[in-house]
């Protein structure tokens, strides 16, 4: 049997340098080695989701137009390189800093996990044996709750490690100075060729 496993990337941080509502070309820089990785993560049978907070939306910074129009600018990008991403969820709620209908506590801002949860249900995975790659926090609570087993802490922009002191070994499997660093390390790998049978459609 197939096992369909997903690895959620965070976007702000992860895959693009965070300068903060990122949400036009000229001010999207891609980290260093994501592309790579991004290959790398096809190769080993993970489906590859983007999942992101955008409370710029919310708080009228920018608009749900121009956010897809980046989105779609992204993904080609990722194609173009080999490493076609599968999915892109994102929440522009914010519970307090947003305006008119944006501003609820909602269920898919991280740290909720209704984003995880939904591209289980609309891509069919299996979340237990699913990654998760985030810079925050609330990155690894989101992936705890959607029962996702294997999460995993990286330094914002892929600069340095982050710090880790204060955070509960319960929460992340490891920490990486970036995304490619990850991908590449025993643990990953060792996760990928746990399952023996992957499904990835366009492989």
């Amino acid at each position: 049997m197939s096992v369909r496993r997903a690895a959620f990337i965070d976007r702000d941080g992860v895959i693009n340098v965070d300068r903060a509502y990122v949400h036009r070309r000229e001010d999207f820089e891609f980290v260093s080695g994501v592309f790579e990785a991004a290959r790398e993560l096809r190769r080993l049978g993970f489906f590859l989701v983007v999942v992101t907070n955008q409370s710029g939306i919310g708080r009228g910074i920018y608009t749900q137009p121009e956010f897809d129009a980046l989105t779609d600018w992204m993904k080609q990008q990722f194609a173009v390189e080999r490493a076609p991403i599968d999915a892109v969820y994102f929440c522009p709620h914010h519970p307090v800093d947003a305006v008119d209908a944006y501003r609820r506590v909602c269920d898919c801002r991280k740290p909720a996990p209704g984003m995880l949860l939904s591209a289980g249900r609309d891509l069919d995975l299996d979340l237990r044996s699913s990654v998760m790659f985030g810079d925050r926090v609330s990155d690894l609570q989101a992936a705890l709750a959607a029962g996702v087993e294997h999460r995993f802490l990286l330094g914002t922009d892929g600069k340095c490690p982050p710090d880790t002191t204060l955070l509960s070994a319960s929460l992340h499997s490891a920490s990486f100075r970036n995304l490619l660093d990850a991908v590449l390390s025993p643990e990953v790998q060792r996760i990928a060729h746990a399952h023996s049978n992957v499904a990835v459609e366009g492989s």
